[in-house]
């Protein structure tokens, strides 16, 4: 290419990166724009109120739907960037942009859509739909809700008020559904019939406006009625355990208080569901101690469940009954272990109740808390394995027995180390006859009397 012709191409590439610079955006177009689509949205909102059927409502609908879709290819500019002016005084007002203005008309022409967009929806119906929806309603607040025998009696007499509104409105002759064990399995039933009655009837939003309304009308009053009607905790407490028969087992109620005297007797005759009744109903110190001194003493395996929950919140008394029933499931010994390694106030019973299990889980464990610098811990964990029985335990007991400083902790441990019971551990305990302290010297002689497992 000769010199003449670079620069013939040089010329014209410039002559084009000029051309190409953007033109200046028209915001008088822009504002007219505006202006047309301010007049449309007035047009529009007499339309919506003019309209009278789902049809004109469904032309309304797509007209907003393309007065959208043309307002958003709109755009407006950003405005121009300016420098501040150190000397301007800051308590004058900036002056709005041509683009900013613009940005605010078209803000308000967007916000009058959506109003418009969601006065139709609230314009449109109601429909069969919408009665279905209420009936599926009122029925699950029944089915999920314990109510009182009087309870019972007011909600049949609701649905049997709403199935003559239903009948009357659509001229079907929906009865009550024998369907179920209990009463609300059966209500349920008789719901789910007629709402099934109301979607066969096919309903117009327009043509069947008066209809649907009235069934509108008829749920309304049946969910009023199901709110009324007698739920179980609207008993007062001692109401809902009569009724349950807690109080049945006293010959008079003169007692005080009776709900203590009745879970002695509950307690002698085996009632433990009775006891956990109690226990879940009484909102007292007082009344739980005692539900679970009871439940300490019978040590019933239908309390596990509820003992978990409470020895998830830290609970030592239902440690101790967990260890008392005597269940080594892999929960109750989970739930144990977390407190293995915790404080000495919930390390006392776990300890305790995990021996009790027999919980080979544990052994080691507890057998790392035998170096704990609390004496208390080292004679808790000692005895606990003593009474899991693991063979494992019987060489860190008996370092505990040959280096703890404490006489107490040495003496759990030899008694831990008979309770293993074999020859190996009775005759490590067996050579402490003559030890300094008595407790160990009684452990020794009994080793020496037992025969090995």
């Amino acid at each position: 290419m000769s010199d003449d012709e670079a620069a013939e191409n040089g010329a014209g590439a410039e002559e084009e990166s000029v051309d190409e610079e953007p033109e200046p955006i028209d915001l008088e177009a822009i504002r007219e724009a505006l202006v047309a689509f301010e007049d449309d949205v007035e047009s529009l909102e007499g339309d919506l109120e003019a309209a009278e059927t789902e049809d004109d409502l469904d032309v309304v609908e797509a007209d907003l739907e393309s007065f959208r879709s043309e307002l958003e290819e709109i755009e407006i500019p950003d405005p121009p960037e300016t420098e501040d002016d150190e000397d301007e005084d800051e308590d004058e007002e900036e002056e709005i942009t041509p683009e900013e203005e613009l940005q605010e008309r078209y803000d308000e022409i967007e916000d009058d859509l959506s109003d418009l967009e969601d006065d139709l929806e609230d314009q449109r119906g109601p429909y069969g739909e919408d009665v279905v929806g209420e009936i599926d309603g009122a029925s699950g607040t029944i089915t999920g809700t314990r109510w009182t025998e009087e309870g019972n009696a007011e909600l049949i007499e609701a649905v049997d008020d709403f199935l003559d509104d239903l009948n009357d409105l659509l001229g079907t002759s929906v009865t009550l559904v024998n369907q179920g064990e209990t009463v609300p399995e059966q209500l349920d039933a008789t719901l789910d019939k007629a709402a099934a009655a109301v979607e066969q009837a096919a309903l117009d939003a327009d043509d069947d406006a008066e209809t649907i309304a009235g069934l509108l009308e008829a749920t309304g009053d049946l969910e009023e009625d199901v709110d009324d009607a007698t739920e179980w905790t609207d008993l007062e407490i001692r109401e809902q355990l009569r009724r349950e028969g807690f109080y049945d087992v006293l010959d008079h109620v003169k007692d005080f208080p009776p709900e203590w005297h009745a879970i002695k007797v509950h307690e002698k005759q085996g009632n433990v569901d009775m006891i956990l009744l109690a226990l879940e109903t009484f909102d007292s110190d007082f009344m739980e101690e005692h539900c679970m001194e009871a439940l300490e003493r019978m040590g019933p395996e239908e309390a596990i469940d509820p003992m978990l929950q409470k020895a998830n919140r830290r609970d030592t008394a239902a440690m101790r009954i967990l260890g008392t029933i005597g269940v080594a499931s892999d929960d109750v010994v989970e739930t144990l272990l977390d407190y293995v390694d915790s404080n000495p106030n919930l390390q006392k019973p776990s300890f305790r109740a995990l021996g009790e299990l027999g919980a080979e889980e544990a052994v080691q464990p507890i057998a790392n808390q035998l170096v704990e610098e609390n004496p208390d811990v080292r004679s808790w964990a000692a005895r606990a394995l003593g009474l899991i029985g693991d063979t494992r335990a019987i060489d860190p007991l008996a370092d505990v027995l040959a280096d703890d400083e404490e006489d107490r902790v040495r003496a759990s441990a030899a008694w831990a180390l008979n309770q293993i019971g074999t020859a190996e551990a009775l005759e490590i305990v067996a050579d402490y006859g003559d030890d300094r302290a008595y407790l160990v010297q009684a452990e020794a002689e009994r080793a020496s009397l037992e025969p090995a497992t």
